[in-house]
């Protein structure tokens, strides 16, 4: 690993862009297809793209660990679920704000499961990472529903697959990793269309139908956005990835944090979300204990 901290910052500031303006698109979608089509429709045109990159040389579709690869997507595609799924019922910051939880779940697993030493300084960081989860899932924001929680969900399994990468695929392609992920995911959404076909329930109009709707012919304007989603995505790990191979991902991993800049703004440009100044607050807290623990990670 190289140590470019400029390089870093602007492929990371890049990928937050990215991601922030693409998932913003998942209400619309959410409208018109089911999170299990819009898993199988995407997964179908990812793979693809992956061969190609690993056809030119750019990393390499077999895992060095098969049965590692698959625990760490299984985990990050259940993450992923959550968090998509919240999109259509949320506004994005609040998802966000829900998804970034993930650093103090890792530093949890880390002492309680792995017995790692904790300092204080970041017992205090998940201190105000958890208030910071009460301003933004509060009262305010409709009381403390199940609903609320898909994100925390999310970014608890996020946390889990992170920690397996980190043990257990350290070594393993990137190319090879993104394509289980996009598989498996494909593969889920397959399997739940499938379910759906037999027990057909009654399915809720627009957004709300997001979980219950079965394989339905998309509109153009989905295929469109799903296509965005899928290039994006690839385009947005990529600049990810590429950022923290970089330099340290302690120093990396705070400039992660520009999403909550992006994703809200580009909401409030497209569709007129605005952002409280109580969610703000709450933001800003989680932002802070996440960067707080990737900066003292190694103390």
């Amino acid at each position: 690993m190289t140590h470019q901290p400029r390089q870093a910052a602007v492929f990371m500031v890049t990928a937050m862009l990215i991601i922030g303006l693409i998932d913003n698109y998942i209400a619309i979608i959410a409208r018109d297809i089911s999170l299990w089509q819009f898993q199988l429709l995407r997964g179908c045109m990812a793979l693809p793209l992956l061969g190609l990159v690993a056809a030119f040389g750019i990393g390499t579709l077999r895992p060095i660990r098969l049965w590692a690869v698959l625990v760490r997507n299984g985990l990050i595609a259940v993450g992923m679920l959550f968090y998509f799924g919240s999109l259509a019922f949320m506004p994005i910051a609040q998802a966000l704000a829900g998804l970034f939880t993930a650093p103090i779940f890792v530093l949890l697993i880390s002492a309680f499961v792995l017995g790692e030493k904790v300092g204080v300084i970041r017992i205090l960081a998940v201190l105000l990472g958890f208030a910071g989860i009460i301003v933004v899932l509060g009262p305010r924001a409709g009381g403390m529903s199940l609903l609320n929680f898909l994100p925390v969900f999310g970014g608890l399994f996020y946390a889990m697959g992170s920690v397996v990468t980190q043990r257990l695929c350290a070594q393993e392609s990137t190319v090879a990793m993104l394509a289980g992920l996009f598989g498996l995911q494909a593969l889920i959404g397959a399997s739940a269309l499938g379910v759906l076909a037999l027990w057909m329930p009654q399915a809720p109009e627009g957004a709300e139908g997001f979980l219950l709707r079965g394989l339905i012919w998309p509109t153009n304007l989905t295929w469109g956005l799903i296509a965005v989603q899928a290039v994006g995505s690839l385009i947005g790990v990529g600049f990810l990835i590429r950022a923290y191979q970089s330099a340290e991902p302690s120093f990396v991993a705070v400039f992660e944090y520009s999403v909550f800049i992006f994703g809200p703004l580009f909401a409030y440009l497209l569709f007129g979300q605005e952002v409280s100044a109580s969610q703000l607050l709450g933001i800003a807290m989680i932002a802070g204990a996440g960067s707080l623990i990737a900066l003292r990670s190694d103390h």
